[in-house]
């Protein structure tokens, strides 16, 4: 989602270094623009004051702008006791101190999708289609593939996950029911929280088609999951960081939307395909109910994505 104002960033000519926890600074390393990554030592929750304060200290005098892009007040208290002089942010939290140029945080109403909501801080509109890009290296890929025997467009991936929760998620007997009437083996990516997950559609799915589902959940690291996503024919996925990861790839995608919507966090890609019933006029009775943007159905039953049948994908293979 920061991608485009990275190259925006560096196509005026700053050096750009960025900050990221562990888990998602691979991201950044996949991000030609970016000079450097430096991983936080911090974990999740808490100010941890004593550890910001360490890394600021190591910090001081290196930079002339920071641009924060989390709203948290943790993620401006390290530019501001780096002594960074100009701290780029969103209003939020009680930071208005911590921030030297700050923007106006529209309301949930008015907010634009978030690469737009980003990009902002560049002071600089976005460019039509300046959408967010990834990039491999060919050793990289095919070391990566290699080493979990995989050939470039042999296979599809599913990411069946999403960590906001069971709203955001298609039920996994559709993605078996999918898999198991597919022409080419599925590679199932994701966390070591959702390997059971990906176990329920691998096992009714190789019981349909033996070997058709191979679960890599918990198995691979982010680098390994960018270059599965990567040289995959097509990737069927939930509204989740994984989506993002296949759009900014270029590879041809199926995003399924229930409590989120696509107007807000799309994936940017001209291969994609939204699933989304709130849109669809044929669906009856409409979901009035949608977007919701809740992590469990409120109502119990999760129409927007269990009434999304299997076959309503196959088309797109």
């Amino acid at each position: 989602m920061t991608e485009p104002l990275l190259r925006q960033l560096h196509a005026r000519g700053e050096r750009l270094t960025v900050g990221a926890l562990p888990w998602v600074a691979p991201v950044y390393r996949a991000m030609p623009q970016v000079a450097e990554v430096i991983e936080f030592p911090f974990a999740h929750g808490g100010l941890q004051f004593k550890a910001r304060r360490l890394l600021a200290q190591q910090l001081r005098g290196q930079f002339d702008t920071a641009y924060v892009c989390p709203n948290s007040l943790k993620s401006a208290l390290l530019p501001f006791m780096a002594g960074i002089p100009k701290r780029v942010g969103y209003l939020g939290e009680v930071r208005i101190g911590l921030l030297t140029h700050r923007l106006k945080n529209p309301s949930r109403a008015q907010r634009p999708p978030m690469v737009e909501f980003y990009a902002a801080l560049s002071g600089e509109a976005l460019k039509a289609h300046d959408w967010p890009q990834l990039h491999l290296g060919e050793a990289t890929l095919n070391a990566a593939l290699l080493k979990m025997s995989l050939q470039r467009g042999a296979y599809y991936v599913f990411a069946p996950g999403a960590e906001y929760g069971p709203a955001k998620r298609w039920p996994a007997a559709h993605f078996a029911a999918l898999a198991a009437q597919l022409d080419l083996p599925v590679v199932l990516l994701g966390s070591a929280k959702e390997f059971d997950l990906c176990e329920a559609i691998a096992g009714p799915a190789n019981a349909a088609k033996s070997g058709q589902c191979i679960n890599l959940a918990g198995k691979t690291s982010l680098e390994f999951a960018f270059s599965a996503i990567a040289a995959a024919k097509k990737v069927v996925s939930n509204d989740s960081g994984l989506m993002h990861v296949a759009a900014a790839f270029g590879v041809a995608q199926i995003a399924l939307f229930g409590s989120s919507s696509p107007l807000h966090t799309p994936p940017l890609n001209e291969l994609a395909t939204i699933m989304w019933l709130k849109n669809s006029p044929s669906y009856q009775p409409p979901l009035d109910c949608s977007p919701c943007y809740k992590r469990e159905c409120p109502l119990g039953h999760t129409r927007c994505l269990n009434d999304i049948q299997p076959q309503d994908l196959l088309s797109n293979f």
